[in-house]
C-alpha cells in the first residue's frame, strides 16, 4: 500500500521504515531536506496514486492544524488524512469538520512506542469511520507489535486520541509510583542495592512491566541517576486527562497527584513551601533554613 507520511522525527522516521520493511511505498516529507523524500507537500501528494492516505506526525497544536489545512488543498474526494501526533481529541473533531465538505476522510491515531516502535511495533488506538479504518488496515498492521494485541479501533472521530490521552494518565502514575519506590529504597539505611531491587522485579512479581525494564537500563548506565537533574516535564495528555476527570465527575488521585508532582519537580524554591515554612516558624516557633 502506498502512503504519505509527513514528519520523520524520531517517531516518523522510524515507522517509515518499519512500513517499508514491511514492503510498503512510503513517500516522506520533512521540512530537513536530509531526510526527505520530497521537496513538498505538494510533491510527496503527487507522487501518491488516488485515492491517497496521508498520514501526520507533526507535533500537536498549530503545525497539526497548518498541516492538516494545506493537505484539505491538495487532497481529493475519497483520500484519507492520518493524525498520528498527540493532538488533544477536539482537535480531531475541528480538523474532520474542515475536510468533510471536500469528501476527504478523516482517522486519529493514538500512537504508543516511542524510539523503541522500529523493533518492536507500536500500540496504535485509532478513531474514524469504519470504511476508513478498513482501508487503512494494511498500513495499521505493519506498524503494530506482532500478535493479537497492539491495536484498537476505539470509537468515532477522537476516540483514537482519547484513549492515548487516558493512557499517558495513565503512564504518568505508574512512572511516579516507580520513582518514589526508588527515592524510598534510596533512603533506606537497610537496603545498600538499590538497582539490584528493581532487577530482581523483572521476573515473577507482579509490578514487572516494560517501564519497569526501562528503569533497570537507566540504572545500570548511572546506578545513582547523578547524571540527570530532577527536572520532568509534562507533554499536554496528562493534564487533558486531569481536565476531562474535572469535565466528568471521575477521580483520578494517583494520575493527578503525578501531574503535580511534575509541577513541583520545576521549582528550583518552593514558594508554596516557603509559606509552610513561614507559617510552622510563626505558630510554633519551629526554624527556618534561611537562603
Amino acid at each position: 500500500m502506498q502512503l504519505g507520511l509527513v514528519g520523520l522525527g524520531k517517531m516518523g522516521g522510524n515507522m517509515r521504515e518499519r512500513l517499508r520493511r514491511a514492503g510498503h511505498e512510503v513517500v516522506g516529507y520533512d521540512r530537513n531536506p536530509e531526510i526527505s523524500d520530497v521537496a513538498s507537500l505538494r510533491e510527496m501528494v503527487e507522487k501518491l496514486a488516488a485515492p491517497r492516505a496521508v498520514w501526520i506526525m507533526v507535533p500537536a497544536g498549530e503545525a497539526t492544524r497548518g498541516t492538516v489545512e494545506e493537505l484539505g488543498e491538495l487532497l481529493a474526494e475519497g483520500d484519507i488524512v492520518i493524525d498520528g501526533g498527540n493532538s488533544r481529541f477536539t482537535d480531531d473533531e475541528a480538523n474532520a469538520a474542515h475536510l468533510a465538505p471536500k469528501g476527504i476522510g478523516y482517522v486519529d491515531a493514538g500512537v504508543s512506542g516511542g524510539v523503541w516502535g522500529l523493533q518492536n511495533g507500536y500500540a496504535l488506538m485509532v478513531g474514524g469511520a469504519d470504511a476508513d479504518v478498513a482501508r487503512l488496515m494494511p498500513i495499521f498492521e505493519a506498524l503494530k507489535p506482532e500478535g493479537e494485541f497492539g491495536f484498537v479501533h476505539a470509537g468515532k472521530v477522537g476516540a483514537g486520541h482519547y484513549a492515548k490521552m487516558v493512557h499517558n494518565g495513565i503512564e504518568y502514575g505508574l512512572m511516579h509510583a516507580y520513582a518514589e519506590g526508588y527515592e524510598l529504597l534510596e533512603a533506606s539505611e537497610h537496603v545498600t542495592n538499590v538497582p539490584e531491587v528493581f532487577k530482581s522485579w523483572k521476573e515473577g512479581t507482579v509490578v514487572r512491566s516494560w517501564l519497569l525494564d526501562l528503569l533497570v537500563n537507566a540504572l545500570d548506565e548511572d546506578p545513582q541517576l547523578a547524571g540527570i537533574k530532577g527536572y520532568a516535564a509534562d507533554s499536554g495528555e496528562g493534564r487533558w486527562t486531569v481536565e476531562e476527570a474535572i469535565r466528568l465527575g471521575v477521580p483520578l488521585h494517583v494520575i493527578t497527584a503525578s501531574l503535580f508532582a511534575r509541577f513541583a519537580s520545576r521549582q528550583d524554591d518552593s514558594p508554596a513551601m516557603k509559606a509552610v515554612a513561614a507559617l510552622r516558624n510563626q505558630f510554633g516557633g519551629h526554624a527556618v533554613k534561611t537562603n
